[in-house]
Formats: C-alpha cells, structure tokens, sequence
C-alpha cells in the first residue's frame, strides 16, 4: 500500500513539473477537481462490485463487466448505484475510459468535458443530490482555459499529463485509510503557499486551526459545528478530528462560502474526508449581506450551534453593501453596526448570534481589533460587559501566506461565570522560522491549548 508521504510528495512534484506558467490558486482546481473525479469513478465501480457480488479480478475486467452489465439492465442498474451513493459514474464517463483513450491514442479533452457534465445528471433527484450540484462548473474546471495551453493539442497534453497522475491510484482503499484525505489537505496547504496572496480565501495555516479546533472541542458534546467563512472546510474538519469517533459519527456540519471555486472545494474535501451528504451542508453565499443559516420559526434567535470558527477576510472594506442596520439581529447585542471600512467585527457578530448557549466559538482576526477606537471600541467594551470574551491569543507575525500582519485568537462564550477574568495569552514570540514563514511547533500549539484549559498564570505569558 503506497503510504501518505509517497503519495504527497509524487503529486506535489507531478504538479510542480505540469504547471507550466498558470497560477497556483487557479491550477488547484484542476488538479483537486480531477483528482475527486477519480474518487467517483472508483467509488462507482467499487459500489458496481458489491452490488454484483464480483470477487478480486482486476481494475480492466471490473470495468468490462460493469459496461456489460450496463447494457443489460440500464436504468436498474443505475438506480442500484444511485440508492447507495447518491450518484453513478456511467460507464462510458469513467475516469478509468479516459486513461484507456489517453493509452490507445483516442482521447480528446471533449470526452472530459462531456463525462463531468453527465455527472450533474447522473446525481439522485432527491436526499443528498444538492451536495454535488455544480461541483465541476465551468467556474471551477474550464477545460478550454487558455492557461492550460494555447491551442487544443497543448491544452490536451496538459490534461492528459494530469489525468495520467492520479491513474493508478486506489481512491476508495486510500480513503478507508484516511490517505485520501490527508494528500487532499496537504495539496491545498502546498498550493496555498505557492499562491501567496491569493490563498487567504481558501486556507487557514493548519497550526493556527489545530488551536482554534483543540479548543473548540473541549467540548465534549458537539453535535454541530460551523464555519461561516468556510474557504476548503479544513478548519471544520479539524474539528471533527479532535472529536471521539462516536461524536464523529453524528456530527453535522455547517458552512457558508463566497467564492464559487472555493465552495465546491470545500464539498469536495468534506465528501473525501468520508463526511456523509446528509452530514453536511454548505451554501454558497455572502455570509454578511444575508444571514444564514435561518430559523423560520425564530427568526431574532438564528439557528444555533455548540461550536462556531472562522478565519474571514481581515478588516474587509465596504462590507456593509446590503445597508444593514444596527436592527439586524445579529448585531443588536453590540448597539452599533462596525465601521463600514473594517469588517471584522461584522463576521464576530454573526459568529457570536448562531453560537448556542453552552457552545465555544473561536475566530482568527487582526490584531488592531483589541485597541482600535469608535464603534469597535464601543463593541468591544458592549461584549466584555455582556462577559462573551473568554480568551484573547496573541499570535506571532508572519504564520500566514496572504498577509503579514500579526492575528490573534479570540475565543468567546455565553454563559461565562460571572466575574470570570477575560484570560489573555501572549503566545507571538514561541516560533520558529521555516523559509519566509513563522510556524508553531507541536509544544507551542500544547503550550497555548493547555494554558487555555488550565487558566494558569505564567510570567510573561
């Protein structure tokens, strides 16, 4: 069995040699869209297996049966494929017909085309269908992208060298190890670095989510859990990770994310990381401009969650499009709506109004929220009065690839002790530096996570 690491660094070095001269952020999608494609198809033919009762014969034979079988039964067999996972791969689209084309000399990048539009088609009508809408839109893989190549005999080398990548591997034996998954993580991190800028929108630097997720599940009882922010969903399934496997188990999640490309990133990742559809449910939307997820029935309470993290777009200028008023549930408890020119207390506010009553919510902001003046200042003493600021972290400059500037932590709750110090921790100078990055090693993050439990007071610290 090929291990994570083999597998990390040949894609890695697979993408960095095929990349050519396109953009990182832009390239991931490409590589992490075909990649999941192969995950269906293998999961299809895994389900096909099952279903037919096949024992052990090989990938070629298995594919040759299910076309025969195809033929034989059509739409039955379909629905069998369909009632298990919510989906099929037809025969002729399998990722495993494009890799014979590409060997006996008759792809075209059109059959590409034409398999990931079949697959919308393909997804049931009802129960888990909405999880996989649009997920290969032409937003996120344009396969007449100019950046793959300039003409279609460039663009058809580029596809064929990426198809080719993920060729020989077992998707569904790598998930049930949780292989999958982890390269899945890992690649997004790598192409997050590579993208500079660019990545703020889609990657929190995983040790900063390892402190917001290790103290978000000191509660023990989480059933939900949600990111409104939620970029590729690696925060929510930090989370998850540092939950019991029985709480795992039930465990939904919730997440909202802008960006098109970013949202079907998110559900793609979910979905390999073996969150079932019915456990998830991610929307594509302005988080700020219109409040969800909703309560009908209660409308001024929101729907509530035992555990709320976020890392959003810092001091985002002019957030207040909609024209929302201080009315607004979810910033009636602050008396004042946050300036138009730094949105970062406007996401704190959301967060803070679908956080339930015994629930911990964590969230990554820029350090001038703790001294800025005018309708922050007035926000912050409102929540300090009301005693939801819990913990305030301060981390080191420079952890993050898109900006650097130095963030904190803040992590706040609803039904604090009264007279309960607000514990503040100054974690920015336990670092250390790996390329143009700082990073928290393993005992910086332990450090931070137990005095967050503990409430010990350290000299200095």
């Amino acid at each position: 069995m090929i291990t994570s690491e083999e597998i990390k660094s040949r894609l890695w070095d697979g993408a960095t040699e095929l990349r050519g001269s396109m953009d990182a952020s832009r390239y991931k999608d490409y590589m992490l869209g075909l990649m999941f494609y192969k995950f269906l198809s293998d999961k299809t033919l895994e389900t096909f297996r099952n279903t037919a009762g096949l024992g052990r014969i090989s990938e070629s034979e298995l594919v040759e049966e299910y076309t025969q079988n195809r033929e034989e039964l059509g739409e039955e067999l379909d629905k069998m494929i369909q009632q298990v996972l919510g989906y099929f791969v037809a025969p002729e689209y399998l990722y495993q017909k494009w890799v014979k084309d590409i060997n006996t000399g008759d792809f075209e990048v059109q059959k590409v085309t034409d398999s990931l539009n079949n697959f919308e088609k393909t997804i049931a009508v009802t129960g888990d269908s909405d999880d996989f809408k649009g997920l290969f839109s032409s937003s996120t893989l344009d396969l007449t992208d100019t950046a793959l190549g300039s003409n279609l005999n460039e663009r058809n080398k580029s596809i064929k060298a990426l198809i080719n990548l993920f060729a020989d591997l077992d998707m569904v034996a790598l998930q049930k190890s949780d292989v999958l998954g982890d390269a899945y993580e890992y690649l997004i991190g790598q192409f997050a670095m590579e993208s500079g800028k660019k990545a703020g929108e889609f990657y929190t630097p995983r040790q900063v989510s390892e402190i917001m997720a290790q103290i978000a599940a000191k509660n023990s009882n989480i059933q939900s859990i949600y990111d409104p922010t939620v970029g590729s969903g690696s925060l929510l399934l930090t989370v998850g990770k540092h939950l019991s496997k029985e709480v795992q188990k039930d465990l939904s999640y919730y997440g909202q994310e802008k960006n098109t490309a970013t949202y079907n990133l998110t559900r793609m990742n979910l979905l390999l990381h073996g969150v079932r559809p019915e456990k998830m449910t991610v929307r594509n939307g302005d988080t700020l401009s219109h409040d969800w997820p909703e309560d009908p029935s209660q409308a001024n309470v929101g729907v509530q969650f035992d555990a709320v993290v976020m890392n959003p777009p810092y001091s985002l200028k002019d957030w207040n499009k909609a024209g929302l008023k201080v009315s607004d549930p979810r910033f009636e408890i602050a008396g004042t709506l946050p300036p138009d020119s730094k949105g970062d207390f406007a996401f704190l506010l959301h967060g803070l109004f679908h956080l339930g009553t015994n629930g911990t919510m964590a969230i990554v902001l820029p350090h001038g929220v703790l001294f800025r003046g005018g309708s922050e200042g007035d926000i912050r003493q409102r929540l300090l009065e009301k005693n939801q600021i819990d913990t305030i972290i301060g981390l080191p400059s420079g952890m993050f690839t898109n900006t650097g500037i130095p963030v904190i932590v803040m992590v706040l709750k609803k039904n604090r002790p009264v007279g309960e110090p607000v514990l503040i921790i100054d974690a920015s100078r336990g670092f250390v530096k790996v390329g143009k990055q700082n990073v928290l090693q393993e005992k910086d993050i332990a450090k931070i996570v137990d005095t967050y439990s503990s409430r010990n007071e350290i000299e200095g610290y």
